[in-house]
């Protein structure tokens, strides 16, 4: 059975110890089973009070995080190395076994050229190391696909799905994103079936970032291809109530969304809830 979880952006733009605290609360409040943390700024995240606030609800957490500018793997692998190394202690002192998102590239750093076989080579290389300090540490990984105009690095599952072939480590998964989907794939159903082997995670996203089930991705071909697969992973709602300024150029969210915070949590959860059992997953 799939478990249900919520980005942390449902409640907030920006993620410090008071904030994310009280996503951690709305998180648990709404009834999610995990919150994922925007892992943006390791240096300055304090996991001690977060593993307290989740431990005192008794809700999971997953990260995810985007390379921060200068550690764009292809470019600048040491940096990347050591940037994701520095992400695994936070993952591991507030309690979470896992770390997803744009986890090979930076957001918005484009070369103009698609990717090179050399780039590939390096983000393989690097990713194994990875990988294995996470294996080290019991973290699970995962690799998110996104859209053209965010990256060239990685665009569609199936591209994605090569790579973490490639890597051939047991603690590394797919990160899919419906969103980054229904911008590059030719439909749902067919590359979420087709990468069944690595897929683990899913960001339940609109077309337009904000409630489930009222832009135009194709809900009912996502849940037909889940249930096919009889998917058992994380589907996790993402919807920006507030957007990050870390990330808004990258993403060009440029207006709040089309629900507030409370109304995209509740409805949100239940869409996902009612379409698991409509496909046969609850």
């Amino acid at each position: 059975m799939p478990t249900f979880g919520a980005h942390a952006f449902v409640w907030i733009g920006e993620w410090t110890t008071e904030s994310g605290n009280y996503a951690i609360e709305q998180a648990s409040r709404h009834g999610f089973d995990f919150i994922e943390i925007p892992l943006l700024s390791p240096q300055t995240f304090d996991a001690a009070s977060h593993r307290e606030a989740l431990k005192r609800v008794g809700l999971g957490a997953t990260c995810s995080l985007v390379l921060p500018k200068g550690a764009h793997m292809p470019r600048y692998p040491e940096q990347a190395r050591q940037f994701l190394y520095s992400a695994l202690e936070k993952v591991e002192a507030v309690g979470s076994q896992y770390l997803g998102g744009c986890i090979a590239y930076e957001l918005g750093y484009l070369t103009g050229q698609p990717p090179t076989a050399e780039e590939r080579r390096i983000v393989v290389e690097v990713l194994r190391d990875v990988a294995a300090e996470a294996q080290r540490r019991g973290i699970h990984l995962a690799l998110e696909a996104c859209n053209r105009y965010e990256t060239y690095l990685f665009n569609t599952l199936a591209d994605t799905r090569e790579t973490i072939l490639a890597v051939g480590a047991p603690n590394l998964s797919l990160h899919a994103d419906t969103y980054h989907m229904n911008i590059e794939e030719e439909g749902f159903f067919t590359p979420l079936v087709a990468c069944a082997d690595v897929l683990d995670y899913i960001h339940m996203s609109e077309s337009h970032r904000g409630l489930v089930g009222s832009g135009t991705v194709n809900w009912e071909q996502v849940w037909d291809a889940l249930a096919t697969i009889q998917f058992k992973g994380k589907l996790v709602l993402e919807s920006f109530a507030a957007i990050n300024p870390a990330l808004q150029a990258a993403t060009c969210l440029w207006r709040p969304p089309n629900q507030p915070p409370a109304v995209l949590a509740e409805r949100g959860l239940q869409f996902l809830r009612e379409g698991a059992i409509r496909a046969g997953l609850v």
